[in-house]
């Protein structure tokens, strides 16, 4: 069989599948979740499709997707718990770790406990500072491996399969999202803008004592 035609983003990885193959797969999976922003993810997604159409094997891109994974994170857990936040923002200026996004993720970890790095794998932003925000708050190793491997097997078993089973239908798919974007795009701002509204009349109302009602000269 010939290579799939990738569509959008996906295109531009073409040609790093066709040269490294399974190679590819693990070092941008293991590298994005060691905080540096690469397509992991993206490329998990390509290599199932290429799979799908016979160039790769699915069990190979599972199990390289997950055992980089697994390995990305412990490495992201070891510079956050022996570096600390010094080392994280020392650094993390290179890979848009600000100050701000390392004290809000920060926080959620605090606030979540060890339930959230399943969940953080699934989220653009968490996903790569994942480990590291587990070895800042010196979560155990040991609780942090175990939900960390739950989280990259669910992670990892999801896009594999969607790209796989996607297949030559990808590209319908791809265009289909990207028709009905603009109209999701839409209905999000007027869902929120109609969230502040409501929102500011509350306060509005809230602040006024007398509740708005206006009374007549007899009662006065």
């Amino acid at each position: 069989m010939s290579a799939p035609v990738l569509p959008g983003f996906l295109g531009t990885l073409a040609p790093v599948l066709q040269n490294y193959g399974y190679l590819a797969v693990g070092a941008l999976v293991l590298i994005e979740d060691f905080g540096i922003p690469v397509p992991g993810e993206t490329i998990l997604i390509a290599a199932a499709v290429y799979a799908g159409a016979g160039q790769l094997n699915i069990v190979a891109v599972g199990l390289i997707g997950f055992a980089a994974a697994v390995l990305g994170d412990n490495i992201g857990y070891a510079i956050g718990h022996f570096g600390g936040r010094p080392l994280a923002l020392r650094f993390g200026r290179y890979v848009f770790l600000t100050p701000k996004r390392l004290a809000s993720a920060e926080q959620f970890f605090n606030k979540h406990g060890a339930g959230i790095i399943v969940v953080a794998r699934f989220i653009e932003g968490l996903r790569q500072v994942n480990g590291i925000m587990a070895g800042i708050i010196k979560m155990s190793w040991r609780r942090f491996l175990i939900y960390n491997a739950i989280g990259a097997a669910l992670w990892t078993g999801l896009w594999v399969s969607l790209g796989y089973l996607a297949g030559n239908h990808l590209t319908a798919i791809y265009h289909a999202i990207g028709r009905y974007s603009l109209y999701a795009v839409a209905g999000g701002i007027v869902l929120i803008v109609g969230l502040v509204i409501r929102h500011r009349l509350r306060r509005r109302k809230e602040s006024d004592p007398s509740g708005g009602t206006v009374r007549g000269p007899s009662e006065q």
